[in-house]
């Protein structure tokens, strides 16, 4: 049984990972920004609940100390989760604070988590880190017109994938005792995107369980979805 961490895991793919990781038999924590709705979804899930705020540094080095308390110092599994689409601006319109907004969430909240909890991690003795990317993150997807993902313009949105995904390859090099994956779960119907999509939220977390459940002889520095591997 592995302790998994998942921030943002009161709703969509977050909450429907836990949810199958706990089914699995994993001590799952469910980190959440709303103490009452993470509360919730702990409580409905057989999950453990901790505040954490991706966007608040002290909120985060809490959440890390309150886990490392409970666990006895360490964590298997971090699943950066948490994200924000942003406005839905016409390009031309799209300004730095627009930009600012989406990446202090998707690019600066998995930085500012992965420090605090390295030190739990690295006591583990299969570290693992799945950021949950997206295929919008990706310069061959996007680039590719038989893709749908070619289709939208969402700077900066697909800007803050893109440097996750280059979060991820720098950490996996960097960090060669753990396990560092991005992820892209797909076009899921959630309420992150109004519903829309033609996968399931159990299809679309799929490939975040798979990754976050590897082991020390799993893979690190890839990404992909759950049909395969992805172009960066």
């Amino acid at each position: 049984m592995s302790t998994v961490l998942i921030t943002g895991a009161t709703r969509g793919l977050g909450r429907e990972t836990a949810r199958q990781l706990v089914a699995r038999g994993h001590d799952v924590w469910v980190a959440a920004r709303d103490p009452e709705r993470g509360r919730e979804a702990a409580d409905e899930l057989g999950a453990r609940v901790v505040r954490l705020d991706v966007t608040d540094e002290a909120s985060v080095v809490a959440a890390a100390e309150h886990v490392a308390a409970a666990t006895g110092g360490s964590l298997d599994v971090l699943v950066n989760n948490a994200g924000v689409a942003g406005a839905h601006t016409p390009v031309p319109d799209v300004t730095a604070e627009d930009v600012e907004e989406v990446h202090a969430v998707n690019v600066l909240g998995p930085v500012r988590v992965l420090r605090a909890f390295l030190p739990l991690l690295r006591r583990s003795a299969a570290g693992v880190v799945v950021n949950v990317s997206s295929g919008l993150g990706s310069h061959t997807v996007t680039s590719d017109p038989g893709r749908v993902e070619s289709t939208f313009q969402a700077p900066a949105y697909t800007s803050s994938k893109a440097a996750l995904n280059m979060l991820t390859a720098q950490w996996a090099a960097a960090l060669p005792d753990l396990r560092v994956n991005a992820v892209d779960p797909g076009w899921t119907a959630t309420e992150f995107n109004g519903h829309s999509g033609p996968q399931t939220v159990e299809e679309g977390a799929e490939v975040i369980v798979a990754m976050a459940t590897i082991g020390a002889d799993g893979p690190t520095g890839t990404y992909r979805d759950r049909h395969g591997p992805l172009g960066w």
